[in-house]
């Protein structure tokens, strides 16, 4: 390899200038929610500061941490006034609580210049302090040009090209020997690079004896690259450790497959980790803004929050049809497993090219799926096939009792609570007993959602107590044995077919007929009356709900 490849990663790396806009690009958005900055975000952090009552001093440039001061108070105003005249970037408060706080400390900023931000629920202090001191130090670092095309958060492009350039098989790792990303090498690779990789994870043996043998002391401990020799199957390898501003971040390795490793790989490695850091620090945050994407779902779903939260988290258009999907998995697996259920449904959304948001609620899921075809008809189309190919994929993993109700179109993420509320009608609508379909929007079973919302509507009536069915409940209650409301439920049931209704209760013909002219001598019922048979039939139906 020629001189060039080294000097393409940067050997020395000058600090530069960090702007807050780059830091909070490293840091991501799972740690940090930017409120207002009137002064964009172009300013240079010096550093980052606690809030510190007792001494107050505050330098310019700096990103304070007002810990401990409620955003939604009086304090939080102050401070802001009192840091935007002292210079400092930025302040950054707990999770708001309300659009109020935030519109308070966004008048407050106009004023006086400092940058509000927000921690998110999802980071700790602790956390924010290490992850802010990480950032600004490898933030600081010129990005190096052997690396420049490679996206923030990439980490297996970021692999690739740390491959590319030293000749060999590479795997980015965090601390725990979780495996975080790997080139996509051609050659041949040995069986413990293989198994760590299917594994998603060094294997746990080779882990105890690494630590056994004092490896990953010397490696936390060091401040270079490690070289391993080739040991009978294992080919050689090299591994450096990751940091910034003190912070321990993970780990690279570079093993040779098929061919000797670059004769500047070192070199190279030792140049890789400073590129490596923004990377390892923007990925931390990633499982944190999942969550809030989730949260932002699951508040506008419940009618608390706005369609512009969740289309900045998610990435969504605010306009144009979307829809919700509620799928219900049965007795089986997925209610057990409410991550493996979350996984599958995103997996398959994203293979058939939706965007979609997946939310899992008591073992039921609600699928938001946005940006459909802009024409309602297509959309539609889009929506149903969606669901029977959820259907399909999902039955022979958990089992045949998965269930899809489709919620209809709504012109705009505003709308998906009332889609949601469509979607949860045709759900139970095909979780009543006897229907066979498996996924259906509420036009397909109109009658037994119309039905449905009948009975809603009923629950909680007081009918008055000597009604016909009443009677034949009290005979019933006071006679063991007897079968006067099942009878006439089976009679109405099937329009008064005397054969009919008779096998349904499993009895001969002439017995039902005695049976019908009792109960009608019990009630006082008269069957011709349609008055008399719609009044029994909602009353009965009242009955199977638990009312009185």
């Amino acid at each position: 390899m020629e001189s060039s490849g080294l000097s393409a990663w940067g050997s020395t790396g000058a600090s530069q200038e960090v702007t807050l806009e780059r830091l909070l690009s490293v840091v991501g958005t799972g740690a940090l929610e930017l409120c207002m900055a009137p002064r964009g975000l172009a300013a240079a952090v010096a550093g980052v500061t606690v809030l510190d009552a007792l001494e107050p001093g505050i330098g310019p440039g700096e990103l304070l941490l007002a810990v401990g001061v409620d955003p939604e108070s009086a304090v939080a105003v102050d401070v802001v006034r009192s840091v935007g005249g002292a210079g400092a970037v930025a302040v950054v408060f707990g999770p708001a609580r309300s659009d109020r706080a935030a519109a308070a400390l966004r008048s407050a900023a106009e004023e006086a210049g400092p940058a509000v931000l927000f921690r998110t629920a999802w980071c700790t202090w602790a956390q924010l302090v290490s992850m802010l001191r990480a950032g600004l130090a490898s933030a600081g670092v010129p990005p190096d040009p052997g690396v420049a095309a490679v996206a923030l958060g990439d980490l297996n492009g970021l692999a690739d090209a740390v491959a590319a350039v030293v000749c060999g098989a590479v795997t980015i790792e965090d601390t725990e020997s979780r495996v975080l990303a790997y080139s996509s090498t051609e050659e041949d690779v040995d069986d413990l690079r293989r198994l760590t990789i299917l594994g998603r994870r060094v294997p746990p043996w080779r882990v105890a004896a690494m630590h056994e043998a004092g490896f990953f002391q010397a490696l936390w401990g060091a401040g270079d690259v490690l070289h391993r020799p080739a040991k009978g199957e294992i080919p050689e390898r090299l591994v450096v450790a990751v940091r910034a501003g003190g912070e321990l971040l993970g780990s690279i390795w570079v093993a040779a497959a098929g061919r000797p490793l670059a004769p500047n790989a070192s070199d190279v490695l030792r140049a890789a980790t400073r590129a490596a850091a923004p990377h390892l620090i923007h990925h931390r945050t990633r499982g944190a803004h999942a969550r809030l994407v989730e949260d932002a779902a699951r508040a506008l779903l419940e009618g608390r929050g706005t369609a512009e939260v969740l289309a900045e988290r998610a990435a969504l258009p605010v306009q144009g049809n979307c829809a919700v999907l509620t799928v219900h998995t049965g007795p089986g697996q997925g209610n057990g497993d409410p991550a493996r259920l979350h996984g599958l449904l995103a997996l398959h959304c994203a293979a058939y090219g939706h965007q979609a948001v997946v939310v899992v609620l008591n073992g039921r899921a609600l699928v938001l799926l946005g940006a459909l075809e802009p024409d309602r008809q297509r959309a539609d189309g889009q929506v149903a096939r969606l669901g029977d190919s959820l259907v399909r994929q999902l039955s022979p993993t958990l089992g045949a009792g998965v269930k899809i109700g489709l919620g209809d179109v709504a012109e705009g993420l505003a709308g998906l609570a009332e889609s949601r509320r469509s979607a949860e009608l045709a759900l139970g609508a095909l979780l009543k007993v006897g229907e066979t379909r498996a996924v259906a929007g509420t036009g397909e079973v109109a009658e037994t959602v119309g039905m449905m919302q009948v009975m809603d509507a009923l629950t909680g009536l007081v009918l008055p107590p000597q009604t016909p069915v009443a009677r034949l409940a009290a005979f019933d209650a006071d006679h063991s044995g007897s079968s006067m409301v099942e009878t006439l439920r089976a009679y109405l049931d099937h329009f008064g077919d005397v054969p009919a209704a008779s096998r349904a209760l499993g009895v001969h013909p002439n017995s039902l007929r005695y049976r019908i002219r009792r109960l009608t001598q019990v009630s006082g019922m008269d069957l011709n009356s349609p008055d008399a048979r719609l009044l029994a039939q909602v009353q009965l139906r009242l009955l199977e709900r638990g009312g009185r």
